[in-house]
């Protein structure tokens, strides 16, 4: 089975991404195949809204969103990891939430468990608003919101490495990925 994590912070070694690492290791434990994507590693372009997918089934724009394509139809399950920005998801996770649009007609992400992740400056910095941001995306999408010891994980955290040091975070992040992978496992009955 395979997992698909999406990192979105532009940061190399960012809070959200050490959290998203820690959520994919009980997958990796138990045996998956991890497929972790960095947009800070990736070019993905903002969506023209020129319908070319939906008159031609496929995006006119040449770039790396072609890797998000692919592994949303062989993922069995998702987790999606952003910092907070301006209480809203970074403009890098932003742009592939968009261009889902291109393969929407082929619902790859449907019937698929997702958990979401949002790091950010501050308590009440946009954490919650974040995540449900992800989930509407998720719901959007066809696929099913899985909760970590409440709803996604939110942490608060500024300089990379901050969230190290936060052990509950930690543990929240593992519990997340452990809620994903059950459910991942009971839908495929295995």
């Amino acid at each position: 089975m395979n997992v698909l994590g999406i990192s979105g912070t532009p940061r190399k070694n960012g809070n959200s991404d050490i959290l998203l690492q820690h959520a994919l290791r009980p997958f990796e434990e138990a045996g998956w195949e991890a497929t972790l994507l960095r947009l800070r590693e990736l070019t993905v372009k903002p969506c023209l809204a020129c319908e070319h997918c939906t008159a031609h089934g496929s995006c006119a724009l040449d770039d790396d969103m072609h890797l998000f394509y692919d592994a949303f139809r062989r993922c069995d399950a998702l987790i999606v990891a952003t910092p907070v920005y301006y209480r809203n998801v970074c403009a890098h996770l932003m742009a592939v939430m968009e261009r889902h649009y291109g393969v929407r007609e082929k619902r790859p992400l449907a019937g698929k468990p997702g958990g979401a992740i949002a790091v950010g400056r501050g308590s009440g910095g946009g954490q919650a608003l974040t995540i449900d941001r992800i989930y509407t995306w998720m719901l959007s999408c066809g696929a099913l919101c899985v909760p970590g010891e409440l709803n996604g994980l939110t942490a608060v955290a500024d300089e990379p490495g901050d969230v190290l040091r936060q052990e509950k975070r930690l543990r929240q992040a593992r519990v997340l990925g452990e809620n994903v992978m059950h459910v991942a496992e009971r839908l495929r009955g295995t």
